[in-house]
């Protein structure tokens, strides 16, 4: 049995996972980020020690969170919760929990159980998405996370198709996390005069014909088809895996696609693009089988 930890900026949830991929034992918690990087330490060291009386005998804790280690110091980078940008999460929570901790990006966490488990079984290269708060993604080959040497493989979200776009916390313009993620859609219908709705809403809205539901919505797949076109012309993955919120957005395996292949440099799209078999579990199941391969 292995421990995985999904730490995000809303909530903190654990797992204990038994050898079939089943887990044995779920907690959440809150992570009130606003309460500061220290408070979030004891969160995970609290959810962990609850989780160990079921796994008593776990020496290892995978752990998937928002950013990733910096190859040059070791410091948490790249991480919108910011109070945990530049602190040494992973030497932190190692030496809180007294146990070995393997730290990865959130989406690689998805990726990783997507690959292993879920929508991208049986694929040699799964590149995994993640559409919700932010825009993330993770890549997997034969099984093996591939995270790069300077830790940021797969993150599409911040590579830029408008440079005259809305600013990013990245310091960059029109980066795709700031077109393509939940925030973004609905702060567009309400700069189009909408009111303020959730994304899905939003999506029915405009599946109804609304003019600007429905107009936002377009533009949001054709920036949709934009990007993962790119993602594609670079790495050619055997298929596409869509996890978060906006996941669920039927549009985007119809119309989003056809975007996709618009821009894609090919005469033809052959990628599957498909959604998520393992919902809101991904993240925290790929955070346990970080623990099971280095336990293997």
């Amino acid at each position: 049995m292995v421990i995985g930890i999904d730490l995000g900026g809303t909530k903190i949830e654990g797992v204990v996972l038994g050898d079939d991929l089943v887990p044995l034992e779920r907690r959440r918690v809150p992570t009130e980020r606003e309460r500061g990087y220290e408070h979030i330490i004891e969160r995970v060291a609290g959810l962990v020690e609850a989780l160990r009386a079921t796994a008593p005998g776990s020496d290892v804790v995978g752990i998937g969170t928002p950013g990733s280690l910096s190859a040059r110091d070791g410091t948490l980078k790249n991480s919108n919760t910011v109070c945990l940008n530049g602190r040494s999460l992973h030497a932190d929570l190692e030496r809180r929990l007294g146990l070995r901790v393997l730290l990865e990006n959130d989406a690689n966490c998805f990726a990783l159980a997507e690959a292993r488990a879920g929508a991208g079984q049986g694929h040699a290269m799964v590149f995994g998405v993640i559409l919700g708060t932010g825009v993330g993604g993770g890549l997997v080959h034969d099984g093996r996370l591939w995270s790069g040497p300077q830790h940021i493989a797969g993150e599409w979200g911040h590579h830029a198709i408008d440079p005259a776009g809305p600013p990013c916390y990245c310091g960059q313009r029109g980066c795709v996390e700031t077109l393509l993620s939940g925030p973004a859609l609905e702060a567009a219908y309400r700069a189009a005069g909408g009111p303020p709705l959730a994304a899905a809403e939003i999506a029915a809205r405009a599946a109804t014909g609304e003019r600007a539901a429905r107009d936002v919505v377009d533009r949001y797949l054709d920036r949709f088809g934009r990007a993962l076109a790119n993602v594609i012309d670079v790495l050619d993955p055997d298929v596409v895996v869509l996890g978060g919120g906006l996941s669920k957005l039927e549009a985007l395996y119809d119309c989003g696609r056809a975007a996709v292949a618009r821009y894609v440099f090919n005469d033809e799209l052959r990628t599957p693009i498909v959604p998520n078999r393992l919902g809101d579990s991904a993240g925290v199941i790929g955070a346990a089988l970080l623990a099971r391969q280095r336990s293997s």
